[in-house]
């Protein structure tokens, strides 16, 4: 019996390697087709020699994309781990320490610092842990895998335009598994739209507090965060609301009404009175089609425009909630 399952065991050990051999063979292969695609970009052989030429195969990469959070853990689940009382803690701490800088942005982009706070909060813990992962052999990776092969591939030679602009250092990207970076974790394609270099010393330096809070507040303010506007409401529904109108995915809110329009779905006790009753919302329901065994119609939210721009931020419906929640709990400390 020891026999066979070392056998086993062996034979399990070669087929793993030799499939492991031959994904970097296949990666070194897809690194000088890249190159062609590079060269094409208008990126310098020299840009792509310091930045590609080394870049690895990174199989943990391909593991955390396919095992992410906000596919498995239940809405409850995720918002209480990302809006901890610690967190808040930690927050306003970080505020204090910043009160100057952060009210000025708040000032300039008209974006409220509690939200700011919540983002950095959730995205790094306040920047104490912003990834340690090779950007550039993450994004390789993942261009390299077919899943989100074409995404992937804009984005890294997106970030190698930045290099080969001097806009950023390649030396210092090191960040998150799927190549985002710094204290509000940007893509390439996000830093080249909307980072600023805030403290003028002609480098954008997102692992900063003056250039990122900027950036952060640059990027929502132009996709359309409104100040002081809501995010959410929780709310039960009735029984007799139409499956049409509860959204179970955050790549578009569908099927929207004028907030008196669905009056009838919910339940009296959860209807929010206090708000525009002619204004355009729609209804979420997170966890249906993700969680096991969740409930048709809990947990049920109305979502508003604000937390449509969350999503255009990260496009997980739990991300949205836990983000305006954190939000919520700074606005009652600060």
């Amino acid at each position: 019996m020891k026999k066979i399952n070392l056998l086993i065991i062996t034979i399990f050990l070669f087929l793993s390697t030799n499939s492991y051999s031959d994904i970097n063979s296949d990666f070194e292969k897809w690194k000088k087709n890249f190159k062609k695609v590079a060269l094409s970009n208008n990126i310098s052989e020299q840009t792509y020699n310091l930045t590609i030429k080394d870049t690895k195969y990174l199989p943990n990469v391909i593991k955390y994309d396919r095992f992410q959070p906000e596919f498995y853990e239940n809405t409850k689940t995720y918002i209480q781990k990302r809006t901890s009382e610690k967190k808040v803690k930690s927050g306003k701490t970080l505020f204090e320490k910043n009160i100057d800088l952060i009210s000025k942005v708040e000032k300039e982009f008209k974006v409220e610092k509690e939200l700011m706070l919540a983002l950095m909060g959730i995205e790094t813990n306040f920047g104490t842990y912003v990834g340690k992962m090779d950007i550039l052999s993450s994004l390789a990776t993942l261009s390299f895998d077919k899943r989100r092969s074409e995404f992937f591939t804009d984005e890294l030679i997106t970030l190698l335009k930045l290099i080969e602009s001097n806009k950023v250092d390649y030396k210092s990207l090191y960040g998150s598994w799927a190549g985002a970076f710094g204290f509000f974790q940007f893509m390439p394609s996000t830093i080249n739209n909307y980072a600023i270099d805030y403290n003028n010393d002609q480098n954008v330096n997102l692992k900063n507090n003056i250039d990122a809070f900027a950036s952060a507040a640059n990027y929502l303010s132009k996709i359309g965060w409104k100040k002081n506007e809501p995010c959410y409401k929780k709310i039960e529904l009735k029984d007799n609301i139409p499956t049409k109108y509860l959204n179970t995915s955050a790549r578009k809110i569908k099927n929207k009404k004028k907030l008196k329009s669905f009056k009838k779905y919910i339940k009296q006790d959860f209807y929010p009175l206090e708000l525009n009753q002619n204004i355009l919302v729609g209804i979420i329901t997170p966890d249906k089609d993700i969680v096991d065994n969740a409930e048709t119609l809990k947990p049920a939210y109305i979502v508003f425009n604000n937390y449509e721009v969350i999503l255009k931020w990260n496009r997980s419906l739990r991300f949205g909630l836990a983000v305006c929640t954190l939000k919520d709990k700074f606005k009652n400390e600060l």
